[in-house]
């Protein structure tokens, strides 16, 4: 007898081979990811405070990091396969910087 097949179980097993995917591939591709979004994480927090003393202008120093991360979605090219360990760290430093900037905006309250 078969069972029937129910949302829920149609979500678990959704979910299940989408979340699944994160815990195969590579150490090395995963140890990239996590070290180059930390990185970006760091360098983002970082640079915003820095430039934010000696600038002194936060929406100055927010455009400048949202332009440089804009231009680094436009250069990227649409075929990847030669140096896809390049653009995955590129891409999560991407992320780890928008993450902080998000964090840095909700800490100063706007």
């Amino acid at each position: 007898m078969n069972m029937q097949k129910t949302r829920l179980q149609k979500f678990e097993t959704y979910l299940g081979r989408n979340l699944g995917g994160l815990l195969t591939g590579s150490w090395r591709k995963r140890s990239i990811s996590i070290i180059s979004l930390l990185l970006g994480f760091f360098i983002g927090s970082n640079v915003t405070v820095y430039f934010l003393e000696e600038i002194g202008k936060r929406a100055l120093v927010v455009l400048i990091l949202v332009f440089m991360i804009e231009i680094l979605i436009r250069i990227r090219p649409r075929n990847t396969i030669k140096m896809v360990y390049f653009w995955i760290s590129i891409d999560n430093l991407r992320i780890g910087i928008t993450y902080a900037l998000i964090l840095e905006a909700f800490k100063l309250g706007s």
